[in-house]
């Protein structure tokens, strides 16, 4: 299925001027196939997740270096479902950020309130802290190869979608939030990607925004038809 996506996407896109970076995130085990299949071309590979081990006898575990080591050049870290059903705290992830970094990766950094955050208008708070706890003892160097991706945890899967208004809002207090530390030039060169149930027909309208520079893609990058309205929403 990943070859079969990552052809289509190749003959989708042959030809083409794509405006923004295109990166697929796939399993670990067809890494390596699929950064093959993919070379040379102007998609890029991530993996969706990482160890927070540099290396030693962690059964099952996969390293950085090992990510670095299948052609990959990016790293989704922190996603939600990551930190819902296994735990991941921001100490955890703030050694996978230092890792990932260690080893020339981009760390595709994943932040966002669950609903009853939102309801309880305790989202802006969730996310300074997510940021905070596990990016800020960066130094200004390497918070800069970072890409931030905002997800609100209650609309992904669920067919709910943010607002731009809303998209706008909480990305713009992001990049203030980034700003306050790392200062303006680092905030406004930094990509702030928006991840809950983008698709063709929102794409547009959530990438219009300022502050909205891409989007953390789920189901709708499954299939080449169905992602290529989304990347062209650029154009």
């Amino acid at each position: 299925e990943g070859l079969e996506l990552s052809n289509d996407l190749k003959k989708a896109l042959d030809g083409k001027t794509v405006n923004c970076d295109v990166v697929v995130g796939t399993p670990f085990i067809h890494l390596s196939e699929v950064a093959k299949n993919l070379e040379g071309t102007v998609v890029k590979v991530a993996a969706q997740n990482c160890a927070n081990k540099e290396s030693g006898a962690y059964t099952g575990e996969i390293s950085a270096a090992m990510v670095a080591s299948t052609g990959a050049s990016h790293v989704i870290l922190g996603h939600s479902e990551r930190r819902a059903y296994y735990n991941e705290t921001s100490e955890l992830l703030k050694e996978k950020v230092e890792l990932a970094l260690a080893n020339d990766l981009t760390p595709i950094f994943c932040v966002g309130e669950a609903l009853e955050e939102r309801e309880a208008g305790k989202h802006f708070e969730v996310v300074s802290t997510q940021l905070k706890e596990a990016l800020f003892d960066l130094s200004k160097e390497d918070f800069s190869k970072l890409v931030i991706a905002y997800e609100p945890v209650w609309a992904i899967g669920t067919g709910k979608t943010a607002t731009p208004e809303q998209a706008q809002e909480i990305h713009a207090y992001i990049r203030k939030t980034i700003e306050e530390k790392y200062g303006k030039e680092v905030a406004d060169s930094m990509s702030i990607l928006y991840g809950g149930s983008c698709n063709a027909d929102n794409a547009h309208d959530l990438f219009s925004n300022p502050d909205v520079d891409g989007g953390l893609i789920g189901g709708a990058s499954l299939s080449a038809d169905k992602f290529l309205p989304i990347i062209e929403a650029f154009n």
